[in-house]
Parts: structure tokens; sequence; C-alpha cells
């Protein structure tokens, strides 16, 4: 398997989208794809990555903007890496972990300075993401404290920001 990570380009999104269902075995996190293109507030085209082997997507990578709200309201803007989704096929080939480090890379060079993760406990923490609450920062839902992990991009990116995360409100849909 050869695999080559790009940008997503608009001829992707159809396999973009059969990717998610295939990977999540259901349409939520494909249709929230499609809503967050559609948010020119929080979507980042550079940000919205596909793994292809053979000229076939065979993964796919969304980072978004979301906020960390602290105590006085303010916004600190940071990305939420939601969803990844790899074909069935290709699972445990390291598609995913190819997604994330071109992801985090981009990410850094854009000048984002922290991503925010919901996700597996024993898989994120390789990439570098600890639980969020290290930096006193929150999920606006009821999640473990592992599962809800952060990382920051620049060194002390995440100093003197706390708070609680807002989502945009396409992730309300999954």
């Amino acid at each position: 398997m050869h695999i080559e990570i790009k940008q997503e380009s608009r001829t992707d999104y159809q396999e973009v989208f059969d990717v998610n269902v295939k990977a999540f075995r259901q349409d939520s996190e494909a249709r929230l794809v499609d809503a967050l293109r559609k948010n020119d507030e929080v979507f980042v085209p550079e940000l919205s990555l596909v793994a292809m082997d053979n000229n076939t997507v065979i993964g796919h990578i969304l980072f978004t903007k979301i906020a960390i709200i602290d105590k006085n309201g303010e916004a600190h803007i940071s990305l939420a890496l939601a969803p990844m989704a790899v074909h069935p096929a290709c699972q445990k080939k390291d598609v995913g972990g190819q997604l994330i480090y071109e992801g985090l890379e981009i990410a850094r060079q854009l000048g984002y300075k922290s991503v925010i993760v919901l996700g597996h406990t024993d898989y994120y923490p390789k990439f570098g993401f600890k639980p969020a609450s290290f930096w006193k920062i929150q999920a606006p839902f009821d999640v473990p404290d592992a599962a809800f992990m952060a990382i920051e991009l620049v060194e002390n990116g995440l100093t003197n920001i706390s708070g609680t995360v807002r989502y945009p409100k396409e992730f309300d849909m999954v």
C-alpha cells in the first residue's frame, strides 16, 4: 500500500462520505463532515485531509475551529479533531497515524496552537495528546476525563487557557 495524504477536493466528497459510513457503520459522522464544510466560520479547507491509495480515498481527517470559553466568557480559538475515518479494510495499517501527523503539522504551520479530541484513550496519547483536564479544559457534555484530550501544537500553546469547549452547532447532530 502506497499512501498519499493530500487536501480533500470536491471530487473526493462522495468517497469521504462513503469511508465515514463504512468506518462508523452509520452516516452521522459522514453527515457531520458535509455540514461542517458548509460553515465558513469553522471549516478550514487545508485541514480536511484524505489518505489515498491508488487514487482511492481510504481515510479522512477533519480539523475545525472550536472555542475554549474561559470563566470571563472570553473565547480562545482551538481546533477539534473530528471525525477521523479509515476504511475498515485499511485499519491498523498506520493510515490514521499518517493523517494525524500530517494534520497536526499543517495546523501548526497555519498558526493554530492546540487541538482537542474526544477519542480512544490508548490511541491518541501516542501522538502527544493528554487529558484536557491537565489544562483545566472541559467538555461541554459528560465524558470520561481520560477520553477528552488536548495537545499543544506550539510550546505553551494552552498556557493560561482554561474553560469549557464550545463546538460548532453541527456537532449536535452526532
